[in-house]
């Protein structure tokens, strides 16, 4: 099994960056992984942490419509360059974390994506040089007020509240080009999403060079790479759960303000 790098808050309120083992022992870093962390002689019992967020980026970078079929069901062409947003760094929770409807919309979705994990400062990068800023992944859920999307016409408001990404559980170094990615409603075993990621219109690498030419991604910021085609509505109760081959499973459960 690959290495799952966690960001884990003791019983007395401490933050670590560790090495989550097979018995979900904790072995605390002495720093995050992608700033040179080194493992520590502190080790943390399963029920002693609380699962967080695998980062604290300063910002998240997310790209629309980065999936063929994704644009098709919205009714627009692919973009010729990747169409990037932001979300705050304030709309990030960890697995099992509550979504919040928030009561400005009547429509909220589901979006789930992989996420990068930027590793080191990066500027105008090509994307050859890209691959090696990309320190891991993670998975995400880019959750959408879609109604106030179209109304507002620009997405910071639809894409920002807070709790609206979720992100987890963990951060692996290493992923297969070609790992399906599946999101899943309640308890249906059918799939709402289900696609490879190498179905990108878009690659990783190719997005990380473009972001860094508008903008300077830092160590642990995150890029959301897009959702695939199956989008849908969110229900107060609702269980979402995303799921990428060889890292893990993103769950989380909506709830009203």
């Amino acid at each position: 099994m690959a290495q799952r790098f966690v960001r884990v808050q003791n019983q007395e309120g401490k933050i670590y960056y560790g090495l989550l083992q097979l018995s979900l022992n904790v072995q605390a870093l002495d720093a995050p992984p992608w700033l040179q962390g080194q493992p520590t002689e502190i080790y943390l019992e399963p029920d002693s942490y609380q699962l967080l967020a695998p980062c604290s980026p300063s910002k998240i970078v997310a790209v629309g419509k980065n999936y063929a079929d994704h644009a098709a069901e919205m009714g627009t062409d692919v973009p010729q360059e990747p169409l990037i947003f932001l979300k705050p760094a304030t709309s990030v929770i960890p697995s099992d974390g509550e979504i919040i409807y928030p009561t400005q919309s009547q429509r909220v979705d589901y979006e789930g994506e992989l996420a990068l994990i930027i590793g080191e400062r990066t500027t105008c990068c090509t994307p050859s040089e890209a691959h090696g800023k990309i320190w891991g992944y993670t998975i995400a859920n880019d959750v959408t007020a879609r109604d106030l999307q179209r109304r507002d016409g620009q997405w910071t408001r639809a894409k920002g509240f807070d709790s609206f990404c979720p992100l987890g559980p963990w951060i692996v170094r290493e992923l297969n080009p070609g790992a399906r990615l599946q999101t899943f409603l309640n308890d249906d075993p059918t799939p709402v999403q289900s696609a490879c990621i190498d179905q990108m219109v878009f690659a990783p690498d190719y997005l990380v060079s473009y972001i860094s030419q508008v903008m300077t991604l830092l160590p642990g910021d995150v890029v959301l790479t897009g959702t695939p085609m199956g989008v849908g509505a969110l229900s107060l109760g609702d269980r979402v759960r995303v799921e990428i081959e060889g890292i893990g499973r993103l769950e989380n459960t909506v709830i009203a303000r």
